[in-house]
């Protein structure tokens, strides 16, 4: 088991609630072929998509899977950003669903958290969901030139790391990205909110087989150091997390959270298919996983095979 400094961590709550979608009076927005739509797929709560499932191929734009929160006022806003971590616990703590547990799978213009079925079938806008914020601070301590984001020790313990005899560490990916496909999020620090990577070269993706990349697949990202800020450096390797779904609009998604980073070969991937935290943290089973296969969508920006 790789070591961390897990016990030197601070364990705090903090919270927000079901946040509504939100739409302007004129909801047209023209994607990158020039073609005005009205999309969905941002806040509330997603009835039909949880961590798991296909990122592509959906009638939706940014699609943030299972139930996504935020806080009225700032700096508790800011605070629910910058203090959760991928398995994060949470639980409900008002209305019909109050008692139900559920788990932090990502972090985008909201704080996405998954429940099972039957809680999200109960839960409403504005129910007040809590969460025991831990991993803050947390470093792998015999790799110190490994910088470690949003991850909890419960994320850690979960992914199958295994430290090399050559000092490396091994981290299991379904798929590693090009690093010039990198987009929107680049003028983000790498503790806030994620980058999203470009898939608006739909032959391209199906060539390289990241149209079969799903919500809560582990990625690599060769060349991109994320350490800090983010940016290109050659030899960099950046680790992250897709947390939401694909976007009609150039450079905007599927969205990459950053988990890891270092700047010179710490990290070497393992392509691994079953690398998603829906399987990695008991989220989800395989079979169920499997069942769920991207439609081919028909609008403009529709998958090219």
């Amino acid at each position: 088991m790789v070591e961390t400094n897990a016990e030197r961590l601070v364990e705090v709550s903090v919270g927000g609630q079901v946040w509504p979608p939100a739409a302007e009076k004129n909801p047209y927005k023209v994607d990158s072929e020039g073609i005005p739509a009205v999309t969905l797929g941002m806040a509330g709560i997603c009835f039909t998509h949880r961590a798991g499932d296909p990122a592509l191929g959906w009638e939706a734009d940014h699609l943030e899977p299972a139930v996504s929160i935020r806080h009225p006022l700032p700096g508790p806003e800011h605070a629910l950003h910058y203090l959760v971590c991928i398995g994060n616990q949470a639980v409900v703590t008002s209305g019909a669903c109050a008692g139900a547990r559920g788990v932090v799978t990502g972090e985008h213009a909201h704080v996405l958290v998954d429940f099972p079925p039957p809680d999200i079938e109960l839960l409403t806008i504005g129910d007040r969901i809590q969460i025991r914020a831990l991993g803050l601070g947390l470093r792998l301590t015999a790799h110190p030139g490994i910088v470690v984001h949003k991850c909890s020790p419960r994320l850690i313990q979960s992914l199958q790391l295994r430290e090399l005899p050559d000092g490396r560490l091994q981290v299991p990916v379904v798929a590693e990205l090009p690093s010039r496909m990198m987009g929107s999020g680049g003028e983000l620090n790498a503790d806030y909110v994620d980058q999203d990577f470009m898939t608006q070269d739909r032959v391209e993706l199906h060539r390289l087989g990241l149209d079969r990349l799903r919500i809560g697949d582990l990625v690599a990202v060769p060349d991109q150091n994320h350490t800090f800020g983010r940016g290109y450096r050659q030899g960099a390797m950046t680790i992250g997390l897709v947390i939401h779904g694909d976007s009609a609009w150039t450079g905007h998604g599927p969205g990459i959270l950053d988990l890891m980073s270092s700047l010179d070969g710490e990290i070497e991937p393992l392509v691994d298919p079953d690398s998603n935290i829906a399987l990695r943290l008991g989220l989800r089973t395989g079979e169920e996983m499997a069942a769920r296969v991207r439609p081919e969508r028909a609008s403009s920006y529709a998958h090219v095979s």
